[in-house]
């Protein structure tokens, strides 16, 4: 039995945890907060329970296959329900689309808005389940460290299919031509990565997860998710350790042999770092072992920050669904503004999150839980007077939305943003998903899940394999786990 230590308790770090810990090692995570969760910790305030970061459920499947692998199902800790419709798109002229959970209601929609569509929303689903089939069954779970990793006759076989040289922009096109359904399509890779055209046209893939998978929601929110996986990891042996930001990696030769915490030196026989991978090269290692300098990371595109805000109401709210995207000014102008020419949004598109419209629980009673979240290119100025502007111009749209100027309704209000970032997760620039999904920054081409100079030390996480996003970090930490387990077997 080794003892390996886990830096950060995110999805990908208690992923790690539990897959270790099942092995027969001895686990300890080391988490610089007060609670577990990473970007998924939840604010409690007033009776009110607001999730920090994640909201969507996407991709149910992966969830179940996590648990599914330490002999549990989903339901042995926490209940989903499927949300209808799965959320609303707001565009101008106050005109708004509800999406409609079955997948018919879905095609006919389509049909309504733009004649022969449904029979091409087929064909694109037929094109978008094979690379999630692929993608999620097969590609994810590869460590990106050798292009051997492909040299699988199927996956060879298949690769035109996946797209993975394609724009996701002109495959949009290719099917659609209205607006509004490129909107539609195209949302979220900008929430969650790139420019349409500087995106594979491989993560059509979240399309069919979103659309044709459903979005779900997990009831108390998704710390309850953290409190499920937390508890897997606990059953399985893993010592959690709180308010213990890692100061130091010790290292020996090609291997590390220890960590210091507050000033203590923890032995350790091996590292899985979950933390932001750009702080653990620039602060905790020394320069001789780091796998990157510092103009690599310069060069790298990173997925958007967010400015949030969490916002309790002591009144409800008709009109509004658990999620609604706010489409309503130049989706191409919001984006050049985070990629391209990066600076505060002339004209943002933002997202709002009202969580006790489908859960009783995370608001008080006659009250309501909104969040609101626009993203905004990582490493900006990042001010109060900034944030209180935008905050003004979310409330006043919402309101010409819902017919209700919630400004006098507030009874609690928190902002995070930029800074926070950077202070709670060590984020690089303050970026709040990762690295972007192009196609210079995809598989074998991300930040490498081994130290190269450092025998017994793997990252995981959102920086590298396979990507941003909530089910990617859970199979990082799997992949990064599996890893380490074949190291520690030689």
């Amino acid at each position: 039995m080794s003892k390996v230590i886990v830096i950060g308790s995110g999805f990908s770090g208690l992923s790690a945890a539990a897959y270790l810990s099942a092995a027969g090692h001895e686990v300890h995570v080391f988490e610089k907060n007060d609670t577990a969760g990473g970007r998924a910790r939840q604010l409690k305030e007033n009776n009110y329970v607001f999730d920090m970061g994640p909201s969507w459920y996407w991709m149910p499947d992966v969830f179940e296959k996590f648990f599914f692998d330490f002999g549990y199902k989903v339901s042995d800790f926490y209940k989903l329900k499927l949300l209808n419709p799965s959320f609303d798109v707001v565009f101008p002229e106050a005109e708004t689309m509800s999406v409609p959970e079955k997948y018919s209601d879905l095609a006919r929609m389509f049909e309504s808005i733009e004649k022969g569509s449904a029979a091409q929303l087929e064909k694109f689903m037929e094109e978008a389940r094979f690379k999630y089939e692929t993608g999620m069954g097969s590609l994810v779970y590869k460590p990106g460290l050798s292009l051997l990793e492909f040299a699988d006759l199927d996956l060879i076989k298949g690769t035109f299919r996946l797209q993975v040289f394609s724009s996701f922009r002109k495959h949009v096109r290719k099917f659609f031509t209205n607006p509004k359904l490129i909107s539609l399509m195209e949302f979220p890779v900008l929430f969650l990565g790139a420019m349409p055209q500087d995106t594979p046209a491989l993560y059509s893939l979240m399309n069919y997860a979103g659309l044709m998978l459903g979005t779900w929601y997990p009831e108390g929110g998704f710390g309850e998710v953290i409190k499920a996986m937390l508890e897997v990891a606990k059953r399985n042996g893993a010592k959690f350790h709180f308010n213990a930001a890692v100061d130091q990696i010790v290292v020996q030769g090609n291997k590390t042999t220890s960590i210091m915490v507050n000033g203590d030196k923890i032995d350790c026989d091996a590292i899985i770092a979950s933390a932001d991978y750009h702080h653990i090269e620039s602060k905790l290692l020394p320069e001789s072992h780091r796998n990157y300098k510092e103009s690599y990371w310069d060069k790298k595109t990173f997925a958007p920050s967010s400015l949030i805000f969490y916002v309790g109401l002591n009144t409800r709210i008709k009109y509004l669904q658990h999620h609604t995207l706010f489409f309503d000014e130049d989706l191409e102008l919001h984006s050049i503004e985070i990629y391209k020419n990066p600076k505060w949004p002339s004209k943002p598109l933002f997202y709002v999150c009202c969580p006790s419209q489908s859960d009783d629980t995370v608001a008080p009673e006659g009250h309501e839980n909104l969040f609101f979240l626009m993203p905004l290119a990582p490493g900006l100025e990042d001010t109060e007077e900034l944030r209180e502007k935008y905050f003004k111009i979310m409330v006043d749209r919402l309101g010409k939305h819902i017919h209700v100027d919630i400004s006098d309704h507030i009874d609690y209000k928190k902002s995070y943003c930029v800074k926070d970032f950077v202070r709670d997760y060590n984020s690089f620039k303050g970026n709040a998903y990762g690295l972007a999904n192009t196609l210079m920054q995809t598989a074998n081409l991300k930040p490498s899940i081994r130290n190269k100079k450092i025998k017994n030390m793997f990252y995981t996480g959102q920086l590298t394999v396979p990507g941003p996003g909530v089910p990617p970090a859970i199979i990082s930490g799997k992949v990064a786990a599996g890893q380490l387990l074949k190291y520690l077997k030689l």
